[in-house]
């Protein structure tokens, strides 16, 4: 009992009855996590290191294995006659989200697990990473795209070739304008949930963060799918579309035709936004020297 009476007395003395609340808690320099430093714009070194090399092979790996689950399952809705004899479009969904679910509680270690250029992207413009590893992180997922879907055609070219390989295909009734504000706002809700899951200041505050990390990011890619997929067939990744489209028609803008920009320009705006707002004005990271 004395014992429990000296642990109450400590801890009163250690923790005053006044603590800091509203800005002054936000500027006060008793953290309990360590802001990481921005990456350099450029770092040469990192093309003598292995680990560099290992992180880009993971992205290739993630990407291939993403594309090749996720075009057969569309391909087998497209197939159906009937809707309601496949998983339809909330299996498309589940497809999508849980594959980056597992996908990024595997490599999360290795690479960080971006699969998408549009999060590296955004992790790039908050100085998250160098140019030189957000350009080999690109290159590596768009290959890994179009391996992924070059295995589906290779052993069901016919049916590649008839439901469109799983390509996403944007929907009659739909201005240019609606198109591009769904994938940016997907886009947005998906990398959003990413800068959330992976902020250093939770990480350090809630142990257990870093492991459902990926639950978070799998289920905001399940519910933008849904939400989406009647408008542009949910595209929200420029590497997921380019690697069908590629192999649909010979070459990168398919029968997607001139609106396959969208699923370009769309993820990366989305991407941007979210490093602007979340490094701006929820981490206020630039006003912080200031205040």
């Amino acid at each position: 009992m004395e014992g429990k009476e000296e642990d109450v007395r400590l801890g009163a003395n250690k923790f005053s009855e006044r603590q800091p609340i509203g800005t002054a808690a936000q500027g006060s320099d008793d953290k309990d996590y360590k802001e990481p430093p921005p990456a350099p714009l450029f770092e040469p070194g990192e093309l003598k290191s292995w680990s560099f090399y290992r992180a880009g092979i993971a992205e290739f790996m993630a990407t291939f294995l993403f594309l090749y689950i996720t075009v057969l399952t569309v391909m087998g809705v497209n197939n159906s006659t009937s809707k309601c004899a496949t998983v339809g479009i909330q299996g498309i969904a589940w497809s999508f989200g849980g594959m980056i679910f597992a996908l990024v509680y595997c490599t999360a270690g290795i690479s960080g697990g971006h699969i998408n250029p549009a999060v590296t992207f955004g992790l790039f413009l908050a100085r998250n990473l160098s140019l030189t590893r957000a350009l080999f992180y690109m290159v590596m997922q768009c290959l890994g795209a179009i391996c992924g879907a070059g295995v589906v055609k290779g052993f069901q070219k016919g049916l590649y070739e008839t439901t469109g390989g799983g390509a996403n295909v944007v929907a009659p009734g739909y201005t240019k304008g609606d198109r591009l504000g769904a994938e940016i706002v997907g886009t947005f809700i998906l990398v959003y949930t990413v800068f959330s899951a992976t902020d250093a200041k939770k990480n350090a505050r809630d142990s257990h963060v870093p492991i459902l990390a990926p639950l978070p990011i799998g289920f905001a890619v399940f519910l933008v799918h849904l939400a989406t997929i009647p408008i542009t067939g949910t595209g929200i990744n420029p590497r997921r579309t380019w690697g069908c489209h590629h192999l649909q028609q010979g070459h990168a803008w398919g029968h997607a035709g001139e609106d396959h920009w969208i699923f370009w320009v769309g993820p990366l705006m989305g991407g941007a936004l979210v490093a602007i707002y979340h490094q701006g004005v929820i981490r206020a990271i630039p006003f912080k020297s200031r205040w």
